[in-house]
């Protein structure tokens, strides 16, 4: 562990673990997301930010390979986040791997509970098809919901017979019934994420919804004809069940998936790039899926 991990880990035991255990609801969470990602999330060099028709967001951080995309959904517990907070480590995986990224604005949770966001994700992928990219063009990702998002997606695409080239999920949160033994195990050891608020968040993304259901739960899907599949997690987070029984879940289907854990990061590390060097260390690996993926269909 590096010293900035280890002051990383600290500083958000500290701070942002209590903060988010007083926070009062998903509107002030969503207020304080974004406040804190303008000032601590930072971005790489020459970032370049576009919305295009449709309402999609592209970025990219250097030259990109014509033709490829990585569709990306981005994290914060549905009910906070936006392209716009997670624009630095979705440039810094476009520049590692000289791919594209489109992040689509999926409704939050407060204001439109599930399936709204997984209705979302699907007129994302359909966008991409208007635009002539084909399944094995695109590569699935996310970190902690949009983990989940992108997973969810996935079981849809599989069961459709339109598999992407690939998948990456960072910290995914897969299950919303809260079944996962490290809710318990970890949760002094997460130096994040306070277990004690996730029974209230899953009422508000639920809405209704059986916790069950595939479209907000991946780790209940099926998917038949699954392409590689890389999932990043911490042994210590909270969430590591979530991500540990979903690889588990992919390889009864027939997925060829790497688990890549670290043994003592935060919840979606990745976040912290330029920060701490174990973020910039998995996102070079991240990339490297990327590209192997993307190159296995174009063979």
């Amino acid at each position: 562990m590096s010293w900035q991990l280890a002051c990383l880990n600290a500083g958000l035991r500290l701070i942002a673990k209590p903060k988010l255990r007083l926070t009062p609801g998903p509107e002030a969470a969503e207020r304080e997301f974004r406040r804190t990602a303008a000032l601590a999330l930072r971005h790489p060099p020459y970032l370049r930010h576009v919305v295009r028709p449709g309402g999609l967001h592209w970025i990219s951080a250097g030259s990109c390979a014509p033709g490829r995309v990585i569709l990306y959904f981005h994290g914060g517990g549905y009910v906070s986040g936006s392209p716009e907070t997670h624009a630095g480590l979705m440039g810094r995986l476009s520049k590692l791997s000289g791919v594209e990224v489109c992040a689509p604005r999926y409704p939050m949770a407060q204001l439109a509970p599930a399936p709204a966001q997984f209705d979302s994700a699907v007129a994302a992928w359909a966008a991409l098809a208007r635009l002539g990219y084909r399944p094995g063009d695109v590569v699935l990702a996310g970190d902690s919901a949009g983990g989940g998002l992108a997973l969810a997606l996935l079981a849809h695409l599989c069961a459709a017979g339109t598999p992407p080239a690939g998948a990456l999920a960072f910290s995914p949160w897969t299950d919303l019934a809260m079944t996962g033994e490290s809710l318990v195990r970890n949760r002094r050891a997460d130096p994040f994420l306070p277990v004690e608020r996730i029974e209230e968040l899953v009422e508000v993304v639920l809405g209704g919804t059986d916790a069950r259901d595939p479209r907000i739960s991946p780790l209940y899907g099926a998917f038949p004809g699954c392409p590689p599949v890389l999932i990043q997690y911490a042994g210590t987070e909270i969430l590591a069940d979530d991500a540990r029984r979903m690889a588990a879940r992919l390889r009864d289907f027939g997925a060829e998936v790497t688990e890549d854990v670290h043994p003592g990061a935060p919840h979606a590390w990745q976040c912290f790039d330029g920060w701490i060097p174990e973020a910039r260390a998995a996102l070079r690996r991240a990339a490297g899926f990327v590209q192997t993926s993307l190159a296995a269909t174009s063979r």
